[in-house]
């Protein structure tokens, strides 16, 4: 075990990493029995055929061109800030390897592979694309949460939409590293639209982009199945925020389950789809209900900070807005907030029912909440109060 940093070093690595990347246990295989990768690519045809087999493709595939095609995608990837690790090498993660299935190798970009992968336990954030204010209410809830615990975790994620960029996002807000692990490769961000908040955890500390996948490979459907592995082998435990009964989530809590890590679900409706694959994981005993904050936290062994009490809401737009001149008060903005907070997505014309209030003060209140952070409120105007305030 050392560190690997020449490219001719690093060069039979990242070329077998590309020939068994969906099979990582032939070429884990193979390396064991030549004795190193450098080794696979010094044997004869003869020997590669015996141990492939006759006929074989991944024998055909291990010739000087594949080393030639890897040493100059190192060479380009260097310039690009983009680093290789191979399984070998001590910065490789090591809950990572305990895996029976680990990649021969990951691209990294960000912080510095021992800094990204240090000693902080890592946690696994999962969900649906399709997530609901209630599922990103509780995932700020708890990521939040976890940034004031006594052992400061490291959030993983996958950088899709929804859950996962709620995840992220709120990781970074609060002080946390987060690593984005993709279904790409480390040179391209999918989607497209979240190039912003790639940049952003690249530019934290202790964070950065991790892939198994070479440099352009396009974000086809299987890659995302094979990328989920590599979350639930990162983490000490994984916690699915919301699911249908089938998804990425799931898929990644089985992987979790299986490379025995802990797995936590927040319950939801019985006869809510998005929480369809919480409640089935909760039914099956996969998974540990997250119900209280300050114990889950406690479950992991972080220690939760308890001092940090809610804030009462009435009380705090109160103070906020003492000095508030106009047609609306501070009265009624902090009634208006304690109605929402009752009743999440709840709409303009139901708080004016719920409040007696005509709809033009409520329209106004809306408006200077949210544009103070106060409120979010989507499409439709359906209105919830952002957790971080709580």
């Amino acid at each position: 075990m050392k560190n690997y940093d020449s490219i001719s070093e690093l060069a039979p690595w990242c070329a077998l990493n590309r020939i068994f990347g969906f099979s990582p246990k032939s070429g884990l295989a193979a390396i064991r029995h030549f004795g190193n990768a450098g080794n696979v690519f010094g044997a004869d045809r003869k020997e590669l055929a015996e141990f492939f087999g006759y006929g074989s493709k991944a024998a055909e595939m291990i010739s000087d061109k594949a080393l030639q095609d890897s040493s100059a995608e190192l060479s380009r990837l260097n310039d690009t800030g983009v680093r290789f690790i191979c399984i070998d090498d001590i910065r490789y993660p090591k809950l990572l390897k305990e895996c029976e299935d680990p990649p021969v190798g990951i691209y990294i970009k960000g912080d510095a592979p021992e800094r990204i992968f240090s000693a902080r336990p890592a946690l696994a954030i999962v969900g649906t694309r399709d997530i609901t204010s209630y599922g990103t209410e509780w995932c700020t809830r708890l990521v939040t949460a976890l940034g004031r615990a006594r052992v400061k975790p490291s959030i993983i994620s996958g950088l899709a939409i929804g859950t996962d960029a709620a995840a992220h996002s709120a990781a970074l807000d609060c002080g946390l590293p987060t690593i984005a692990v993709m279904a790409t490769g480390a040179n391209a961000v999918y989607p497209f639209r979240h190039g912003w908040l790639a940049d952003r955890i690249c530019s934290s500390d202790e964070s950065g982009l991790v892939t198994d996948y070479p440099p352009g490979t396009a974000p086809m459907a299987i890659n995302f199945l094979r990328r989920n592995r590599i979350i639930a082998g990162l983490s000490k435990a994984v916690i699915l925020i919301e699911s249908k009964i089938k998804g990425g989530g799931m898929m990644t809590c089985r992987l979790a389950y299986s490379y025995n890590r802990d797995i936590y679900a927040l319950p939801g409706r019985i006869d809510d789809r998005c929480s369809a694959g919480c409640n089935e994981l909760l039914r099956m005993k996969i998974a540990e209900p997250i119900t209280d904050i300050d114990m889950f936290i406690d479950s992991l062994g972080l220690g939760s900070s308890r001092d940090d009490t809610p804030k009462d809401i009435r009380s705090f737009l109160m103070m906020k807005y003492k000095d508030m001149k106009g047609s609306v008060t501070a009265g009624d903005i902090a009634e208006i907030a304690c109605t929402i907070s009752r009743n999440r997505d709840i709409r303009a014309e139901d708080i004016c029912a719920m409040t007696g209030m005509e709809y033009s003060r409520v329209a106004v209140a809306l408006g200077i909440m949210e544009c103070d952070g106060i409120i979010s409120s989507d499409l439709l105007g359906a209105c919830s109060i952002n957790p971080k305030i709580i």
